[in-house]
């Protein structure tokens, strides 16, 4: 297995949020990012960056954050209780991108490396990550353009992948307690370490390097698309259904509130906007129902 290189992944990670943050500010043309470093009271910290009010972005946040510790919460190790007590470091990108625009979708992405260390034992190391979509009225060429550029970045490392965390991102953003997916899917990987550490880690970078390919060509398509109250109306009530899998499923969330991570920087993801509507479904034949009978269902975009 190849040797572990931390700062290589941190300097990539590092590089990886300032060049996503100039493509949107680029595609916003008004808004620009602020930032906010911050320091972690358990070790470590992070730098996040939000961007709102823009032409296009209603809200962005990109969170690149470095945090270590004695123990590994249970968020890390529900799937491997084998590191129960392992110390660990944690350092990533997430971001999520909540237009202004109903007809353009949301957009999430996450690129993390973990360590968990333990005395008189070998180093665990893992990659994780992906992206995903997330639309409110959908357009088939524009999920197709997604997954396409999803399939891209994966075809180095053999056709097999594509596939296997297409298929994992469908089944991990899944709101069991609605019975339907959250979006379109993409791409999700985890406890990524069977490649050795050189490929997994191109893999990495890789699918950090694609985000910006397959999510800037949809906002400059949709970003003139007029909309009314009514378009406006359902895009926050789709929210909520983002809300609702942050706060109860997402692994990323679960780590940071439960390793004493810092608050404002792991819900920046929350749209600033959202609303509930008791036992609602929409009429059928609306663009709205469009919504749930062809986009919110699993299936081979390519």
């Amino acid at each position: 297995m190849s040797e572990i290189d931390s700062e290589a992944v941190k300097a990539y990670l590092l590089d990886l949020q300032d060049r996503i943050c100039t493509g949107l500010e680029q595609a916003d043309g008004e808004a620009r990012f602020q930032e906010d470093a911050w320091d972690r009271s358990g070790g470590g910290g992070g730098r996040s960056r939000v961007m709102a009010g823009g032409a296009v972005f209603e809200q962005a946040g990109i969170n690149f954050s470095h945090v270590f510790g004695p123990g590994l919460p249970p968020s890390a190790t529900a799937q491997r209780p084998e590191l129960a007590g392992r110390g660990f470091q944690a350092m990533g990108v997430s971001l999520v991108i909540h237009p202004k625009n109903p007809y353009i979708p949301t957009s999430h992405a996450n690129v993390r490396f973990f360590i968990a260390e333990k005395e008189g034992s070998a180093p665990v190391w893992w990659f994780g990550g992906g992206f995903d979509l997330t639309p409110y009225y959908g357009f088939e060429e524009d999920c197709e353009h997604w997954h396409l550029t999803a399939k891209s970045a994966c075809e180095p490392f053999g056709e097999e992948v594509y596939p296997r965390f297409k298929q994992w991102c469908d089944e991990y953003f899944y709101l069991k307690h609605r019975d339907e997916p959250r979006g379109i899917g993409g791409l999700f990987f985890d406890d990524l370490n069977e490649w050795g550490f050189e490929r997994s880690f191109a893999y990495q970078r890789s699918v950090g390097d694609h985000y910006l390919d397959a999510y800037l060509p949809i906002v400059e398509r949709r970003r003139y698309h007029p909309y009314g109250e009514r378009e406006r109306d359902f895009q926050l009530y789709r929210r909520g259904r983002y809300v609702e899998f942050n706060l109860v499923y997402d692994r990323g969330t679960l780590f940071g509130l439960q390793s004493g991570g810092r608050t404002e920087s792991i819900l920046m993801s929350l749209p600033p906007l959202v609303k509930w509507r008791y036992n609602w479904s929409p009429e059928p034949g609306t663009p709205e129902a469009r919504l749930y009978e062809v986009f919110l269902k699993p299936r081979d975009w390519i």
